[in-house]
């Protein structure tokens, strides 16, 4: 029997016109490694440099639709253990200022574009500005979910790895974001304790010293966790290690550059401002007679006492203590417990069921 030759098959031939016709070229393999995605829009979407891969079968594609849906199922059922909260807190901002209530929303939205510069500020490479406001957006509903915004950073996560950053730098990207913020936070408070000492009574707000001997043991703690951890356990040696290495290479970087100096401290400075704004609107439109600098510095020095608290989103321990030290500067229990939960209805129940939507959307679009 004759040997096939290399560039033909088995099987009929073509008669006719299709015989004579020239063979068509086929698609060249994209060089963004996005395979055959739908649409010439969304060639983007696929990480840099992976290929695709073989159709997955149906229980995977089922786990990824239950995956896109998760985050909407947490909320339905975040509302229906916690539905309370959300009914007391629209009843009594019914009454409210709406002029003023529409200030505290611009406010909260300005929240997620600070967000926004200290995760640019915290990488060399320039982000997309729009996928990078839609996953600060949408990391918002999983921060809300999980403690410690350890939600928030799983997204910020899986979205710099889609970009092509590597996992060490993206981690190290994390963990400089997540040491700026408190540090820029107490800076900002105390600029507010130079300024203005008696204005703002500092001394019925200030930590005991059981506080700060519980909080210097708390930081202590850490420290030495962290230390056991990589001398002794050798698996993860060498990935913090690694990490460390690349937010030391990252930060003396981003410090040559002003661009990402203001994006990443300014952008660290204005956040808890921008959240005690939040609060004064909500107050002003209840009728609070607190000033702008008591408000927000009624919340930096609570989120400041409690913020290390592994709470979802902080909800719960600086609420109590930001109606704590409300009440301390002078304004009435009910309406600083009032503004506590308007601000909370504007900051994470309003943004919640959307910022699930953007979540699911970013994951389906394989974003995330």
């Amino acid at each position: 029997m004759t040997p096939l030759p290399l560039d033909e098959t088995p099987g009929p031939r073509p008669t006719g016109a299709a015989a004579t016709a020239p063979a068509a070229a086929p698609d060249p393999a994209p060089a963004d490694g996005v395979g055959a995605l739908p649409s010439l829009p969304f060639r983007f979407l696929r990480p840099p440099g992976s290929t695709p891969g073989p159709a997955a079968p149906g229980s995977a594609r089922l786990l990824r639709r239950l995956l896109v849906l998760l985050p909407v199922l947490l909320i339905v059922v975040w509302v229906v253990f916690d539905w309370r909260t959300v009914y007391d807190g629209c009843v009594r901002l019914a009454s409210a200022d709406p002029w003023w209530l529409l200030a505290a929303f611009f406010f909260t939205c300005l929240g997620w574009l600070s967000s926004s510069c200290v995760r640019q500020g915290a990488l060399p490479e320039r982000l997309p500005t729009g996928l990078l406001i839609a996953s600060q957006f949408a990391a918002g509903a999983a921060n809300h979910v999980l403690p410690a915004s350890l939600g928030a950073h799983a997204v910020t996560l899986r979205f710099l790895l889609g970009r092509g950053i590597p996992l060490a730098r993206a981690t190290a990207s994390l963990a400089l974001y997540s040491l700026v913020r408190p540090i820029a936070k107490t800076l900002v408070l105390l600029v507010f304790l130079l300024t203005s000492p008696d204005l703002l009574r500092v001394g019925t707000l200030a930590p005991d010293g059981r506080t700060l001997a519980l909080a210097a043991g708390g930081v202590a703690g850490a420290v030495t966790v962290a230390a056991v951890l990589v001398t002794a356990v050798r698996p993860l040696r060498r990935p913090l290690l690694d990490a460390l290495r690349s937010a030391l290479t990252d930060v003396r970087v981003l410090h040559t550059r002003p661009s990402r100096i203001v994006a990443l401290w300014g952008g660290a400075a204005a956040a808890p401002l921008l959240q005690a704004s939040v609060i004064f609107s909500v107050g002003a439109a209840l009728g609070l007679t607190l000033t702008w600098a008591q408000v927000a510095f009624a919340f930096l020095a609570a989120s400041t006492a409690v913020g290390a608290v592994p709470a979802p989103g902080g909800i719960g321990p600086i609420d109590a203590a930001t109606v704590f030290a409300l009440a301390a500067m002078g304004a009435p229990l009910d309406v600083a417990a009032t503004a506590v939960i308007g601000y909370r209805v504007l900051t994470v129940w309003l943004p919640l069921l959307p910022g699930a939507l953007a979540l699911s959307t970013l994951v389906q679009r394989k974003v995330l």
